[in-house]
């Protein structure tokens, strides 16, 4: 096995960007009253799934059952819209991410909607968020930390 750069020696000024951004968001998730941090759990879990990152769906997956998520909605997360786990909000940042993951470009219509279930702030952060969680699921399935390293928060 041919080991890969040691990204957060080479670039550590840019990894603790990314670093500082998580930061913010957990800030800005523990307070807000629609995308809460559980939201966000599952928005990265999501759109790691997506991307196929196995780091960082083996990763999500352990820091969501330890913040107490359950096993049913973790194993339901790739089928959200057929299965009546999730909150009204939950669906609203599902869908957001799973649109900003695909690349296309947003339609007045469906930020107002998103905006009018979420609020403007929280929108502003989830998508924030889903670029983050995008750009860490490019750098780790390009230089491939080992899956099962990562310990739960």
């Amino acid at each position: 096995m041919t080991l890969r750069a040691n990204y957060f020696d080479l670039a550590s000024k840019a990894m603790q960007i990314l670093i500082n951004q998580e930061g913010y968001l957990r800030e800005q998730f523990s307070v807000s009253e629609t995308v809460t941090i559980p939201t966000w759990e599952l928005v990265k879990l999501r759109v790691s799934q997506i991307n196929q990152c196995a780091y960082c769906i083996d990763m999500h997956s352990k820091d969501a059952l330890s913040q107490g998520e359950s096993q049913e909605r973790i194993i339901g997360l790739n089928a959200w819209r057929g299965i009546p786990l999730y909150s009204e909000t939950e669906l609203a940042a599902l869908d957001w991410a799973e649109y900003l993951t695909s690349g296309n470009s947003v339609d007045d219509q469906r930020y107002q909607k998103v905006v009018q279930l979420l609020g403007e702030q929280a929108v502003v952060d989830l998508t924030i968020a889903i670029n983050a969680i995008n750009s860490w699921n490019r750098i780790a399935k390009t230089f491939k930390p080992e899956v099962g390293s990562h310990k739960p928060r």
